[in-house]
């Protein structure tokens, strides 16, 4: 094989396949890849273009034993199969320009089928240009009379060359002999064809020179280069120094495809400002000798431009015509006229038979090919669109696999006891207007056999239940279908046994056997289970029976049922917890951090933390997220020693829940200063909030019940009595507990260590001695409600960080 020619190859049935595998599982493999080569035009008969057997990857007695063979459908088959080697050849001299003109890239495409099992493979062959053709002139020589009064820079179109080559072996530019007068300068069509003009640079003498003799070169850009040549032969004449002028540089039109003869285009319009014979403008095609002055005409004195032949679409989707005016002195002007075709639906799509399997059996699965049609439409755009359908209802279908090509596959299961044969009506319809289409019919005849198994709709079925549902709730529906018929579609629902938790997947999941739908057995609690995966398995009635098995999953989704719960501060009944801020405290002093959290998950356990009550509002505030207790002024020593504050936390459910704890601060320098103040801060309490209710409950009804509201003040007067005597001769308090090392992450406020502070009386003592924990912080005060002495500080002789869990000692 000559050294120029090794073919380019694009295999793409490789990198593809596996996104294709499942798609075309059921089609046997039949259209299996798609290879592409690339030679030279002009090579000999016989020549190698490319080892099929090797690019496609099959072996030789596979070629031999599926009758492989090319298909070309109505067009020239230039290439031949050698099947004992696995090659593919040229059989026929490959014209590139007579293949494809100027269209680049050329390539002309077949198809390879193999039978038992049949197989497709689609080969693309692209021919690239050889520099065998020169530029050519269609005329010897151009004739020009120019008067001796043109203007310098006068433009005059010279005859355009043509070079059948493409690309850098087509036309590449003009050279004009030297000369005087004129120069040549090189233009560009839309299409990216040149053309020359010949433009005056100096004027013209007809007294010293009334004829020029020039030559037009062409050259193009092959190596080696060739050349091509036409004579200019220009007369002078005398005193016309007015050319004609066009009133448009670009004319533009739109013609309808098929357009009967002398159909109106366009008309050009040129005016000259000479007198006499000298202003008379004649029209006419630059390029007499083209192939244009078939399809349309000038009126030389009109300007008007009619069809003269027929006007094709699908050959030329555009014209580009250059028109010159020229009046009786010579000169001459140019422009240009672009013509639009417009595609009418004139093309019916055909249908050609690639291969068709009859008969098929009974248990071919679905996607069984049993057909390979080729359609084509010659038409563009929506025209040449084209829809495949069955005509009849049938359990078959089509399908588009690679582009011009569809398949006849089966849509179901067949069955051979209902229906033995078909006759399939395929109908090809494009979107014209009005559409066209074209019908085949194909005679198929179903072999018998016998199976199916039930099949779920879905892979993974996924199933969304909130907590705390009703026993007996529906949570989802599986489905499974069994194309075949009586018992052997019948379908029972059964889950796969096995444990969640520790318990029977029975004990949580109900299914029904006949609709598959699933009910939950009980309640259930997002926060002892969240998910739960199970198999389901789809038994038909056959014998023996076929089934199938699907994921499901469950997914409980959480509901806001559990309120936040504080950990700290602790709330107790009988003692006193109250945390000390001095004086001296500054702006943004720390004094404790509420610590709660909410057992629910995502936003639900997200929680906010706001100041409900307080003695003073304008002296603390808590932070939203962290539940940081801070001072937002300085402290005075007009504040008030006892500061009752009522925090509130909430999460962020719908509807949210909330927990609600008070915070007792005192704001003093010492122990001593505050325990008076302490002494019945339960009691004043008690006695306030029962008070306030029972007051408004007195004024809603005072106007009617009187003497109600003595009783109920009277009964106030008693129920204070009774409980000052209660707790007068209680034991000793309950001391508070609060979380075991303890600390404030932040390290500023009154937790900064695992010590709390304990203070423990006796009911009869107005004095005591007590022990306390050492401790970095000593802020924290613990009273009992019923004490009315002092207190004396005293070191307590062991860190209770020895029994962290232990309260501390008393003597």
């Amino acid at each position: 094989m000559p050294p120029y020619s090794p073919c380019v190859k694009w295999r793409f049935g490789c990198e593809h396949y596996w996104k294709l595998l499942l798609f075309f599982f059921y089609l046997n493999h039949l259209v299996s890849g798609h290879i592409r080569y690339s030679i030279p035009e002009e090579m000999k008969k016989g020549s190698l273009i490319g080892n099929v057997a090797q690019d496609l990857g099959l072996d030789l007695k596979r070629l031999r034993s599926g009758r492989a063979r090319i298909v070309t459908g109505d067009s020239i088959q230039y290439t031949e199969l050698k099947t004992d080697k696995g090659i593919l050849v040229v059989k026929e001299r490959i014209d590139r320009e007579q293949l494809c003109g100027d269209v680049t890239p050329c390539s002309f495409s077949f198809e390879v089928i193999l039978e038992n099992p049949m197989e497709l493979y689609q080969i693309t062959v692209e021919i690239t240009d050889i520099n065998d053709h020169s530029p050519t002139f269609k005329r010897d020589t151009i004739h020009f009379e120019i008067s001796e009064s043109a203007n310098t820079g006068g433009r005059f179109p010279l005859t355009s060359a043509e070079d059948p080559d493409v690309d850098i072996n087509g036309l590449r530019e003009y050279f004009l002999t030297e000369n005087e007068n004129f120069i040549v300068k090189q233009n560009s069509n839309a299409d990216g064809k040149k053309y020359a003009e010949m433009v005056l640079q100096k004027p013209l003498d007809r007294e010293t020179n009334p004829h020029l003799s020039l030559k037009l070169i062409a050259v193009d850009g092959g190596a080696p280069q060739r050349s091509g040549t036409v004579n200019i032969d220009i007369t002078v004449l005398d005193a016309n120094d007015n050319a004609p002028l066009f009133n448009q540089s670009v004319y533009k039109a739109t013609v309808m495809e098929n357009s009967p003869k002398d159909t109106y285009v366009t008309t050009v319009n040129a005016s000259d400002t000479d007198f006499g014979s000298n202003s008379i403008v004649t029209y006419y095609f630059s390029d007499r000798n083209s192939g244009i002055n078939n399809l349309f005409t000038v009126d030389e004195k009109t300007g008007l431009i009619s069809i003269t032949g027929l006007i094709d679409y699908e050959k030329d989707k555009k014209y580009e015509l250059r028109i010159e005016a020229k009046d009786q002195g010579g000169l001459t002007d140019s422009s240009k006229v672009i013509i639009e075709v417009t595609d009418v639906n004139d093309n019916a799509p055909t249908i050609n038979v690639m291969s068709f399997t009859s008969p098929v059996s009974e248990d071919s699965p679905a996607g069984t090919t049993i057909g390979i049609i080729n359609v084509k439409d010659l038409d563009s755009a929506d025209n040449g669109k084209v829809n495949c359908k069955i005509e009849q209802n049938a359990p078959f279908k089509i399908k588009s696999n690679l582009r011009n090509y569809y398949t006849l596959v089966t849509d179901t299961a067949l069955d051979r006891e209902t229906v033995s044969e078909y006759n399939i009506s395929v109908v090809a319809t494009d979107a014209g207007t009005p559409p066209l289409s074209t019908k085949r019919t194909f005679y198929l005849k179903v072999s018998d056999v016998n199976d199916n198994a039930p099949l779920f709709s879905e892979n993974v079925y996924n199933a969304f239940i909130a907590e705390n549902n009703s026993p007996g709730v529906s949570l989802h529906t599986v489905r499974a279908k069994d194309p075949d018929d009586n018992q052997n579609a019948r379908v029972s629902y059964i889950l796969e046994d096995t444990y969640i938790g520790g318990s029977r997947l029975s004990e949580y999941i109900s299914i029904n056997a006949k609709s598959g739908v699933l009910h939950a057995v009980h309640s259930f609690d997002y926060e002892q289970i969240k998910q739960l995966l199970f198999v389901v398995k789809a038994q038909d009635g056959g014998s023996p029976p076929h089934s199938s098995n699907v994921t499901v999953k469950v997914m409980i989704q959480d509901q806001n049922d559990n309120p936040p719960q504080v950990l700290y501060p602790v709330q107790t009944g009988g003692s006193l917890v109250a945390e000390m801020v001095p004086r001296s405290a500054d702006v943004g002093y720390l004094v404790t951090k509420v610590v709660a959290v909410d057992v629910d998950s995502g936003q639900n356990a997200w929680l906010s933390y706001k100041l409900q009550k307080a003695t003073d509002r304008a002296l603390f505030e808590v932070g939203l997220q962290n539940g940081e207790i801070r001072t937002i002024r300085q402290v005075t020593d007009k504040d008030a020693v006892k500061q009752r504050l009522t925090v509130i936390v909430e999460d962020n459910g719908q509807p949210s829940r909330s927990a609600t704890v008070i915070v007792n601060v005192a704001v003093a320098d010492s122990f001593p200063e505050v325990l008076s103040e302490f002494t019945d801060f339960t009691q004043d309490k008690e006695y306030n909030d029962n008070l306030t209710f029972y007051l408004v409950l007195a004024l809603a009804v005072v106007s009617f019940l009187f003497i109600t509201c003595l009783v109920v003040i009277i009964s106030v007067k008693i129920y204070r009595w009774r409980q000052s005597r209660v707790m007068y001769h209680s034991n000793l308090p309950v001391i508070p507990y609060y979380p075991p090392r303890y600390s404030d992450t932040l390290g500023t406020g009154t937790l900064q260590h695992v010590y709390n502070y304990e203070v423990c009386r006796t009911t009869d003592s107005r004095k005591s001695d007590c022990k306390f924990g050492i401790a970095g912080s000593q802020n924290v005060l613990i009273m009992d409600p019923s004490s009315t002495g002092t207190m004396q500080r005293i070191q307590s002789e062991k860190s209770i960080l020895d029994e962290p869990d232990s309260p501390l000692e008393v003597s």
